[in-house]
């Protein structure tokens, strides 16, 4: 009871804000966090950001900037944009113990940047999460960087670059495509995207590892149901659909732990149910899916993508169907093929990655692997 009138009490005092003080990218708060790396100072944050139909929420994140003396300039920002922890508001990564070690952007602290970490919609706050919806979190991850610009310790800039992994990699590039029309204040320089699911319904579909498909794909199904009324009987029965709707409500996503019986069995069943569906070819998934996936054509440069080749959940021929899209538009791209696991795809690759982010900012002409995808 105590924990719900403490929830009923902050909602109420958010709601009282005026709406000037509600604007997008309005910091809220700012509270200092213990325990961060070794250099590394870092707050956890709520600002105001806005969803695809324009609704004013509260949303939280993780901002972190090197512990020396401010600079005469502002800092450079990389917003990472973080992959799959689940649906659940419990699943929100700024709530998590593992923080610091579980984010590989984390490692740009130690070239200078200010790091924005969002939560995105819906995880450590109450609306259910939109999964892999791109307006929605695009605005986040944008809001995230303005409102870090109010915190005065991090002396955040509004150049920054947007670096993401997995579900943070599809993050990263719809925070490249809304940058422009939704934030003109901020001054996007480079994007990155490890791992990056581009193609919603292919990616779903090719996956290797059939167990991480439904788990991933009961997050997707229980999300839009929620959010937009969509009826999974084109999908499952409603005995199937009630384990999705469970997985999905009470799974985080952890790379160290052992899945509970429960949780296995509940995957195993929902993997056999949808075995034979596409969701390309089920509406309204199919039509959301679509709208919902990267649109090659509009993902300005300069981009780096990193892949493995051995990747069992985001299908490696879907991603480099992608990048060959992209570079048919005459965008070039920076190319990193890993051999490493998924779970890795960031950290495999973060060296080079913010070397190539730093060479950007720096103004030096952007490498081309379009002739080698």
């Amino acid at each position: 009871m105590r924990h719900l009138l403490a929830a009923l009490s902050a909602l109420f005092a958010l709601l009282a804000v005026p709406a000037i003080a509600q604007q997008p990218g309005t910091l809220i708060a700012a509270e200092p966090m213990p325990g961060t790396p070794p250099g590394t100072q870092a707050w956890r944050v709520q600002y105001w950001t806005t969803n695809g139909s324009g609704q004013r929420l509260a949303v939280t994140g993780v901002v972190a900037a090197p512990m020396e003396a401010l600079p005469p300039r502002p800092r450079r920002v990389i917003a990472w944009t973080h992959g799959a922890w689940g649906v659940a508001e419990r699943c929100a990564p700024s709530l998590s113990p593992n923080f610091f070690a579980a984010t590989a952007g984390i490692d740009a602290v130690r070239s200078g940047y200010v790091v924005v970490a969002p939560d995105y919609i819906g995880l450590a706050s109450p609306t259910m999460h939109p999964f892999l919806v791109g307006p929605d979190t695009a605005q986040s991850v944008l809001d995230g960087v303005r409102a870090a610009r109010a915190i005065p310790g991090a002396a955040a800039g509004s150049d920054f670059a947007v670096w993401g992994e997995s579900q943070g990699g599809h993050a990263a590039l719809w925070t490249a495509i809304a940058a422009r029309a939704y934030a003109p204040d901020l001054n996007l320089v480079a994007t990155a995207a490890a791992a990056p699911p581009t193609d919603l319904a292919a990616n779903l579909r090719e996956a290797g590892d059939k167990n991480a498909r439904a788990l991933l794909l009961s997050f997707a199904l229980h999300s839009w149901s929620t959010l937009y009324g969509f009826s999974m009987d084109g999908i499952a029965n409603r005995a199937n659909q009630g384990i999705i709707n469970r997985l999905a409500q009470n799974n985080c996503v952890s790379l160290n732990a052992k899945p509970k019986l429960g949780t296995i069995l509940g995957i195993l069943t929902v993997a056999r149910a949808t075995r034979n569906k596409d969701i390309a070819r089920i509406e309204p998934f199919g039509s959301f899916a679509r709208a919902n996936s990267v649109d090659a054509a509009r993902v300005p440069g300069p981009l780096l993508i990193a892949q493995s080749s051995k990747d069992t959940i985001v299908a490696p021929s879907v991603t480099r169907k992608f990048a060959k899209a992209v570079c048919r538009r005459g965008t070039g791209i920076r190319w990193i093929e890993m051999t490493g696991d998924h779970g890795s795809s960031a950290k495999d690759s973060a060296q080079e990655t913010i070397g190539w982010i730093t060479s950007r900012f720096d103004g030096n002409p952007a490498p081309n692997d379009c002739r080698r995808i």
